[in-house]
Formats: structure tokens, C-alpha cells, sequence
């Protein structure tokens, strides 16, 4: 893997500052930044509105209408599992314990995806290298999209503000097909599978093993055993997956590919003029911030800066951390972008589609 460094001598002090403060408001409050009652609770409750009309499909309804119904309905409580379960236990931030947060990480897996995959695209690859060139993977759509600036611009991408809704709805449908193990593949040449104290025979295994449960469990046994005909479980899998794909992408990505993103490149040496902490501040986005319903659904993904900034804490913590962040990025200078609502966020990065797909030069932002 490329070497990238980050400047040392840009605003580095805000980050030092910011960490004291949040240290202070947990051992002021005499709080773990790991989850809560709260968080068990949650879960609780998401994974019992994924396996309640999941049970019901496969064994009671023989209503068509019905059962669709209740695959749609899977497709939000699927999509939450992601959001407010998993994403928490891969970040080692839902339990003290790494024997819970492992467990619970692999829940990932049960929605079609690789939560060793998860850690290295996710943790490693987008949190440490958050929209630069090159390097962070969630910017990596291949040619149909174009999500970065200094990406190749093809003459179609000018419709992608109008297509790639589509594309996003095959998010997860990539999943339980070829993206992981394509990715495994390539995150072996770039020496990153060692990260996960697996040999890549073993560590692929566990990716294609996962792969069969998943499809054994959601498919097979709904086809075997669900009162109505192959092809209504067939429709119904995969409005699961359109559906839960584009909530998941109408999340994670108006927090990153929108108008107040600079996409930092590194330099030929690998170096990015950039403090670490500063680029998240300049490519990351919250949104929704004050809208409670959503923050408990996303996993406090709302709060995309305190996330990108605090990857190591709980996200029940974040909205209390917010006006900490908010506040010290005012005294340094320093840009806290903020969308009001979620409807905001979506046209922002709809705008920012349009831009990427219409223009060639990035944008120009001083660190």
C-alpha cells in the first residue's frame, strides 16, 4: 500500500485541544465512551423487526402483498442492523469487551457482507485516509460513478446526478455476490489481509463460508419452506436488498461526497498538506443533527464529523460531543459543516453529483 503522510505542522494543536476536552467531559461525567443500556435495548429492537417478519415469511404468510410487505419492511431494520450494531462492534466501540464486539460485528455478515472486509475498507482505508485520492475505497464505485475529482471524468457521468440512485440500490446486492471477494483479493495485494491475524486462504474462506450461511438462511430456506410460489421469495430477497442499498448510501453518502469536500491528493511523495484531524473536519458532513428519530435509526451517522474524528467512542455519545467539536473548530478557525436536514444532505450531494459529472477541476480549499 501506498505510504501517505499527513502534515504535522497545519492546526495540529486543534486536534490535541479537542482530545483533552473530550476526555475530560467522560471523566467528568464519570462515563465509559463505550455503549449503554441504550445500546442493548436497540439492539434488542432491530434485530427482533429483522428476525420476527423473516420467521413469518418463510413459515406463516401466504399472502403475496403481505410478504412483500414485510421483506420492505426488513430492508430498514437490515439496513439498521448496519447502521446502529455492527458499524459500533467493528469499531470495538459497542462493548469494553472484544469477545461482544466481535460477536456482534459479524452481524454484518448475516446482511450479506464481510466484517473483515468491513475493517479494512471501512477503519483502516476511509477513516484514516477520508477522501483522498486513491486511497479511501468507499470513493472506489468503478467507472459507472464518478464520487472524487481528480477521478477520470467519462462523457456519461453528466447523468449520474439522475442514475446512481439506481447504483446505489445494488449496494448490497454486490455484497452477497463479487465485491468482497474481489475486494479480498486486491486488499491482499496491498498487504492489508495480515491485519486481521488470518492466513488469505483462511481469511477468504471465512468470506465464501459466510457467503453460503447467508444464502442458505434468507434464500434457501424461504424458497423450501415459505407458503407461496419460488418466484414471490425471489422478488421479495431482492426488494430487500434495492431497498436497504439505497438507504444505506442515502447515509454514508451525504457525509462525504458533497460541495464542502476539498478531496485532498497527496503530492508524488505521498504526502497530503494537511493535518489528519483538519481533513476530516474539511471532508466530513453532519446533517439532521436535531432530528432524534433519525439519530437513533443511523446510528448517530448523523453526526459524521464527531464519528470520523472520535471513530473510538460510542455513538450514543456523539450528540454530546457535537457541541464540544463545534465549538473548538470555532476558536481554531476551522470549518464544522453542518446540513440542517436530511433533505438538505441528499440535494447537496445530488449537487455534488452534478458537479463531478460536469466539471473537471476540483475544488480549491485552503488548509
Amino acid at each position: 500500500m501506498r505510504k501517505i503522510t499527513f502534515a504535522k505542522d497545519h492546526n495540529a494543536e486543534f486536534y490535541r485541544t479537542l482530545q483533552l476536552r473530550v476526555r475530560a467531559y467522560f471523566k467528568d461525567n464519570n462515563i465509559s465512551k463505550y455503549g449503554n443500556f441504550s445500546m442493548v435495548l436497540k439492539t434488542i429492537i432491530i434485530l427482533s423487526a429483522f428476525v420476527l417478519p423473516f420467521l413469518a415469511i418463510t413459515f406463516l404468510i401466504s399472502n403475496v402483498w403481505l410478504s412483500l410487505a414485510s421483506w420492505f419492511f426488513m430492508s430498514f431494520a437490515m439496513a439498521g442492523i448496519g447502521f446502529s450494531i455492527m458499524h459500533d462492534a467493528n469499531h470495538g466501540t459497542y462493548s469494553k469487551y472484544k469477545s461482544i464486539n466481535r460477536a456482534l460485528g459479524f452481524f454484518v455478515n448475516y446482511v450479506g457482507g464481510s466484517s473483515k472486509n468491513w475493517r479494512i475498507q471501512h477503519n483502516i482505508l476511509h477513516h484514516t485516509f477520508t477522501n483522498v485520492h486513491e486511497m479511501d475505497d468507499d470513493l472506489n464505485a468503478g467507472p459507472t460513478l464518478r464520487l472524487a475529482p481528480h477521478a477520470e471524468r467519462k462523457a456519461y457521468h453528466k447523468y449520474q446526478q439522475y442514475y446512481a440512485w439506481f447504483l446505489y440500490m445494488l449496494m448490497t446486492i454486490l455484497w452477497i455476490t463479487t465485491k468482497d471477494i474481489k475486494s479480498a483479493i486486491r486488499y491482499k495485494k496491498m498487504d492489508l489481509t495480515k491485519t486481521q491475524n488470518k492466513s488469505f486462504t483462511v481469511y477468504l474462506s471465512i468470506i465464501i463460508g459466510s457467503k453460503l450461511v447467508y444464502y442458505f438462511t434468507f434464500l434457501v430456506l424461504p424458497l423450501i419452506f415459505a407458503p407461496l410460489a419460488w418466484y414471490f421469495v425471489v422478488i421479495g430477497f431482492v426488494l430487500m436488498h434495492f431497498v436497504c442499498g439505497l438507504i444505506f448510501a442515502l447515509v454514508f453518502q451525504p457525509a462525504h461526497v458533497v460541495p464542502s469536500s476539498p478531496y485532498n491528493k497527496p503530492d508524488d511523495s505521498g504526502y497530503v498538506d494537511a493535518d489528519w484531524a483538519v481533513n476530516q473536519l474539511f471532508n466530513t458532513a453532519n446533517f439532521a443533527t436535531k432530528a432524534k428519530f433519525l439519530s437513533w435509526y443511523v446510528g448517530g451517522l448523523n453526526f459524521q464529523v464527531e464519528h470520523h474524528l472520535f471513530p473510538n467512542v460510542c455513538h450514543v455519545h456523539y450528540k454530546k460531543l457535537a457541541a464540544i467539536v463545534e465549538q473548538t473548530a470555532k476558536e481554531y478557525n476551522l470549518p464544522y459543516f453542518n446540513m440542517t436536514t436530511f433533505k438538505d444532505a441528499i440535494v447537496q450531494h445530488k449537487n455534488m453529483l452534478r458537479d463531478l459529472g460536469r466539471y473537471d477541476n476540483a475544488p480549491a480549499i485552503e488548509f
